[in-house]
């Protein structure tokens, strides 16, 4: 039997069409592909973040398209809905963004979402991406990342995210807006102390430019910067030691302990330091405050 035919497998809608997730460039546009050229030609009708952005891109690629409208964070219950309808409708279309893949930090994603929970085909075609281009040319770790995208607005909400990205041992992936960088890179630092840093601003385009440095060095590295266009922030994850590596099997209260007090440092109380170790490490809460009260009666803090 094959491995597809199972009750895992992808309950396609034959009947309706297929939405093309056809990725732009990031900048050059010669990073377009032909297959994503042939497609947008070939679709009945095409859902762009912005439409006057992405007719430009079209008229370079001589592409006239049947049907285009917008959508984005704004309308996404009408510009959703009408999606749906073309594609239960038979026809078939491609969603664009501005630039790179539709999907990453982009209101995509909820489209992709409702459409696969209702059967309708969605299909993904391979190419450009800031952050993966970025990691790649940062040089730091790619083994274990995570890409966070941008950071909450309130400053409340982005310290307890960082907060949350304190211990991670991966490499950590932002985007950030030029008037946010300086102010961004400084609770970085306040958060996560002094690690590696690449910042990464035009991407493929003619003034690329990689900014290689530490944390600890936010001041000189917001100065120096052109804030123009969004930047991509690349930062090395948290030491990995022996009491706090991924990979040990079976933690000793005295390793549980000592993640508690690094959470706390952190800057989280201890109740919530207790919450992110039982969850970060799979363990019941339980567990994690029976460590704290066992190195306690050790004589631990």
């Amino acid at each position: 039997m094959s491995l597809l035919s199972g009750k895992f497998a992808e309950n396609v809608n034959r009947e309706s069409g297929t939405l093309y997730i056809v990725p732009t460039p990031i900048g050059n546009l010669e990073d377009m592909t032909l297959r994503g050229i042939r497609i947008l030609r070939e679709v009945s009708f095409i859902a762009a973040e912005d439409t006057r952005h992405t007719r430009k891109l079209l008229t370079h690629f001589d592409i006239h398209p049947k049907q285009i409208f917008s959508y984005h964070q704004h309308n996404l219950k009408q510009a959703g809905e009408k999606i749906q309808s073309l594609l239960k409708s038979g026809l078939s279309g491609a969603l664009v963004s501005d630039a790179g893949m539709p999907g990453v930090s982009d209101p995509g994603e909820l489209v992709i979402r409702e459409l696969t929970s209702l059967g309708i085909r969605v299909e993904v075609l391979p190419g450009s991406s800031a952050f993966l281009t970025a990691l790649v040319g940062s040089g730091l770790p790619v083994k274990y990342f995570s890409f966070v995208g941008f950071l909450p607005v309130s400053k409340k909400d982005r310290r307890e995210e960082l907060k949350r990205l304190a211990l991670y041992e991966g490499t950590l992936v932002f985007y950030e807006a030029p008037h946010r960088l300086r102010a961004t890179l400084e609770e970085m630092h306040g958060v996560f102390g002094d690690r590696d840093l690449v910042m990464v601003k035009e991407l493929t385009k003619v003034h690329e430019t990689y900014y290689r440095g530490n944390l600890r060095d936010y001041e000189q590295l917001a100065e120096e910067t052109l804030l123009r266009g969004e930047f991509v922030l690349i930062v090395a994850g948290a030491e990995v030691s022996n009491a706090t590596s991924l990979e040990t099997e079976s933690l000793s209260a005295e390793a549980i302990a000592q993640l508690v007090e690094a959470y706390i440092k952190s800057g989280m109380n201890k109740k919530e330091a207790l919450k992110e170790v039982a969850k970060t490490r799979c363990l019941p809460r339980r567990v994690v405050y029976q460590a704290l009260l066992e190195v306690k009666d050790q004589g631990g803090q």
